[in-house]
């Protein structure tokens, strides 16, 4: 999809955008076939594991696409949230955080990153204990824990479980993970991360609800890599972004792309970008006398670029959830 670039009055001193204009956009469908299949074979194996743990992004804590699927089965077993992703979340506000997911009836709630361990040590401690006071549906003459790991794409499930293994076994990988949704696509055998206890995991695809709520939290799911970017078209992605990171006052991508200063205007920014990185194409114009080649930046290039540097945590910690929780109770003075 390709971004028709508007004048936004960009320059540094001019009041910023406080909203992204929705208006004609469509919200993105992403379920495909083996999202419906690995779906119906977790279900059908809810009945061998004793807790289910959930991996979700930070940065969408509350408005993230949490799959309603499967909130009535959480309610039959016991649920551990984990906020992954911590190093890229800006999470000052932390407590505030917590209290609102609180009051949606997440009681278990741990903040981890898993590519440094982070915090990981509190899983199985807070599932050993969740089980040990909870009834085990079938399970009790069994003496080892089970867990499911489940979450929307792209959230680190499988990146959690090698963290366990490392912190517990001290073993290498046992999940292939990557960088995009759809690495992890059924659900795989039992997964053993703990000797004491004896503690094995399910790890399973990543799943959508078959419908995203809103055009701006498929947005936000772009953003954090769970949605595919073409969906949405990285240049309205990209556009998003600017508007986001300007809105929060955050112009880490002024530094970290050496720019005169911040700008409002994503087809300036993109034009600067792939200036700075060499990131232009040859483009023949037809002209009275002949075509001639002309250089014009690649916006598209610069896009990406803009949306990776941005998932690297290049540009600063964010909480693209802060209107969220500036308009719950809690985040109240």
């Amino acid at each position: 999809m390709r971004l028709a670039f508007r004048a936004l009055g960009g320059a540094a001193g001019v009041a910023w955008r406080e909203s992204f204009p929705l208006g004609g956009r469509d919200v993105a469908r992403w379920f495909p076939g083996h999202m419906a299949k690995g779906l119906k074979k977790m279900q059908s194996s809810l009945k061998l594991v004793d807790c289910i743990i959930e991996v979700h992004d930070a940065r969408i804590s509350f408005s993230g696409g949490r799959n309603p699927l499967f909130q009535e089965t959480l309610g039959l077993k016991p649920h551990v949230l984990v906020l992954n992703k911590m190093d890229l979340a800006d999470l000052k506000e932390q407590q505030k955080i917590i209290q609102h997911l609180e009051g949606e009836g997440l009681k278990n709630v741990v903040f981890t990153n898993c590519l440094q361990d982070e915090n990981v040590k509190q899983i199985i401690p807070t599932v050993t204990r969740l089980v040990g006071s909870s009834c085990r549906y079938h399970r009790g003459e069994r003496l080892e824990y089970c867990a499911m790991v489940i979450g929307i794409p792209n959230v680190g499930k499988s990146s959690l479980i090698n963290a366990l293994r490392r912190q517990h076994l001290r073993k290498g990988k046992a999940t292939r993970v990557g960088g995009e949704p759809g690495i992890t696509r059924a659900v795989m055998s039992r997964i053993q991360v703990c000797e004491r206890p004896l503690m094995f995991l399910l790890d399973t695809p990543g799943v959508l609800a078959p419908r995203i709520e809103s055009v701006e939290m498929g947005l936000k799911l772009a953003l954090c890599g769970t949605v595919l970017d073409h969906l949405v078209g990285e240049e309205t992605l990209a556009d998003y972004l600017l508007c986001t990171l300007n809105r929060h006052r955050l112009f880490g991508y002024v530094r970290h792309y050496g720019l005169g200063g911040a700008c409002d205007d994503i087809a300036s920014l993109l034009k600067q970008v792939a200036v700075r990185l060499g990131k232009t194409q040859k483009v023949k114009v037809l002209t009275g006398t002949g075509d001639v080649n002309v250089i014009q930046p690649n916006y598209p290039a610069a896009a990406r670029d803009f949306l990776q540097t941005f998932r690297r945590g290049l540009l600063g910690p964010v909480m693209l959830d802060r209107d969220v929780l500036q308009r719950s109770p809690v985040a109240e003075p």
